[in-house]
């Protein structure tokens, strides 16, 4: 197995204490390991979201920001991000930004995965429209950040939960509060 196939495990601190095959990492006793999530914003201010495809092992089905990954042993965070962004859905990005650097989760799918994650958020522009890696992704959609913000209060299970902390971490239900009132 060579290193696109391994993840950099971490100690409690975020520290790199070394790999393991990625294979490995997501079951019901996940290692703590490095990932990272990233939000995709058109020129219209537009967010993509995208419908995670029904063969992935954790959350298939669920709507979720618009691409995550997992960086190679030794591979810069930045350079895995434009790795994933055109493996995943086919874009280029410009603009990227690190928007939530300490995002840190632990999940439990229903099927009992568990997603543990030490996960820097990103925020990025592209004028591109997505071609979905059918392992990836089943469906896509450019939404108003306002109306993601309601979904995902009104309807959290319908989202991946790093979404749900996401939303909230980059305060995107304050926003729509503070559009709410000003209007």
């Amino acid at each position: 197995m060579n290193d696109a196939d391994h993840v950099v495990l971490l100690d409690d601190e975020g520290t790199a204490i070394g790999t393991a095959p990625k294979s490995s990492v997501h079951g019901t006793d996940t290692a703590l390991h490095l990932a990272f999530s990233c939000h995709v914003v058109n020129p219209e201010g537009q967010v993509l979201v995208t419908r995670r495809a029904l063969s992935k092992k954790t959350w298939p089905g669920v709507w979720t920001n618009s691409f995550c990954g997992h960086p190679k042993p030794a591979e810069p965070l930045i350079t895995a991000v434009h790795r994933r962004a055109e493996f995943e859905l086919g874009i280029t990005l410009s603009g990227i930004e690190l928007a939530l650097p300490l995002f840190r989760y632990r999940a439990v799918d229903a099927n009992g995965i568990v997603e543990h994650e030490v996960c820097p958020v990103y925020t990025a522009l592209t004028t591109d429209e997505p071609l979905l890696n059918p392992l990836e992704a089943m469906d896509s959609q450019w939404v108003d950040p306002l109306d993601l913000a309601a979904s995902i209060r009104t309807t959290p299970w319908a989202f991946s939960p790093w979404l749900v902390l996401q939303a909230e971490q980059l305060h995107l239900f304050d926003t729509v509060a503070e559009r709410r009132r000003a209007s």
